[in-house]
C-alpha cells in the first residue's frame, strides 16, 4: 500500500512571536474544542502524523506546527537547538495561537517535549500549564531508557527479517527501474524496526529528520531523568504505549506512575499506533478527552 493522501489544511501560516517563524496549520472543525498536536523527532515535521490524526477532525479543531529545525520551520542559524529552545518556542506558540491553557496531544519526542514544558510550567518558569496531556508512545523519559531503546532498535533493524527485506530490495533492480519507488521502499525499511509488523511501515507517510537538530536536542538533555520532576506536575493526563514499541514500556509506566495517570497498552503494536492500531488509539484518546470534559458532539452528516 502507498501512504494515504494528505488533504490541504483549513488554515495555515507562520508564527510572529518566535525568533524563527514557525509553520502552523489547522484542520477540523472551526469553533470546536482545540487540540495542539505535537509531532515527534526531534528535527522532524508534522506531516507524517497525517492523514491518520485527522480521525479526530470530526470533533476537534486540530493545530499542528513544525518545530524549529524541521519541515517548513528549518533554519540556517548556526546556533544549537536544544530542548530549552523547543520549550521556549512551545510557550510562544501556545500564547500566540491559543491564549488559554492548551490541551496537548503529543507523539514520541513531542510527548517528551510536552512533559518538559509541563515541568517548566509547574516550576513557574513559563505559562500557561497545559489543561491536559494525551501522550502517545512518549520518547524515553531518561537516558537509561533511551539507551535501552537504541539497543533494541538497532537489534531489530539489523535482525534477519529486515536484513532479508533489504537484500530483496537490493536485488530487485528497483533503483534503476523506478527510483521513486526505490526511495519509498528504502524509507520503509529505515523505519521498519519501529513496527510490530515491519511491513506496516508502508502505511506511514514518509518524512525527513534534520540529523543535526536531533543530535543537538538529545545532547542538550545530558544525563536526564524526568521521573522525579514529573511527580510535581498535577494535571489530567493519559499515556498510550504499544506493547512492541522498541521504546521500553517501563519508560511509559514510570511516566504514568509519576503523573498518577492511566496507561493504555496496545497489543500487537509498535511505536506507530496511529498506523498499526488506529481504531484503538483514537478510541482511547476520545475516551480520555471526553472524561476530561474536552469534547464536542460529533458533526452531523
Amino acid at each position: 500500500m502507498a501512504p494515504l493522501p494528505i488533504p490541504a489544511p483549513r488554515e495555515s501560516g507562520f508564527t510572529q512571536s518566535t525568533t524563527l517563524p514557525l509553520y502552523w496549520c489547522r484542520y477540523g472543525r472551526a469553533g470546536a474544542p482545540t487540540l495542539l498536536v505535537l509531532h515527534g523527532g526531534p528535527g522532524a515535521h508534522h506531516d507524517y502524523l497525517l492523514p491518520h490524526f485527522l480521525d479526530l477532525a470530526d470533533q476537534f479543531d486540530l493545530v499542528f506546527y513544525d518545530q524549529r529545525g524541521g519541515g517548513k520551520s528549518k533554519t540556517d542559524d548556526p546556533a544549537p537547538i536544544g530542548w530549552q529552545t523547543h520549550v521556549a518556542d512551545l510557550e510562544l506558540v501556545v500564547n500566540e495561537l491559543f491564549g488559554t491553557p492548551p490541551v496537548i496531544v503529543a507523539y514520541s519526542w513531542g510527548a517528551l517535549l510536552a512533559l518538559l514544558y509541563s515541568i517548566e510550567a509547574t516550576a513557574g518558569r513559563l505559562a500557561p500549564l497545559p489543561a491536559a496531556l494525551a501522550l502517545v508512545d512518549p520518547a524515553p523519559a531518561s537516558r537509561a531508557y533511551r539507551a535501552t531503546f537504541e539497543a533494541e532498535f538497532s537489534a531489530r533493524s539489523n535482525g534477519p527479517l529486515i536484513q532479508a527485506m533489504r537484500a530483496d530490495l537490493a536485488a530487485s533492480g528497483l533503483r534503476d527501474r523506478d527510483p521513486a519507488a526505490h526511495r519509498q521502499r528504502a524509507f520503509e525499511l529505515s523505519v521498519a524496526g519501529y513496527f510490530a509488523d515491519p511491513e506496516r511501515a508502508a502505511d506511514l507517510t514518509p518524512f525527513r529528520v534534520t540529523g543535526k537538530v536531533q543530535t543537538q536536542v538529545w545532547e542538550s538533555l545530558g544525563d536526564f531523568n524526568l521521573e522525579p520532576a514529573l511527580g510535581e506536575v498535577h494535571l489530567p493526563a493519559m499515556i498510550v504505549h504499544g506493547r512492541q514499541d522498541p521504546i521500553p514500556l517501563a519508560s511509559s509506566e514510570a511516566v504514568a506512575r509519576a503523573l498518577g495517570a492511566p496507561l493504555v497498552v496496545l497489543e500487537d503494536c509498535g511505536h506507530v499506533p496511529y498506523v498499526e492500531r488506529r481504531a484503538e488509539l483514537f478510541a482511547a484518546l476520545r475516551t480520555f478527552l471526553g472524561t476530561a470534559g474536552i469534547s464536542a458532539p460529533t458533526a452531523q452528516p
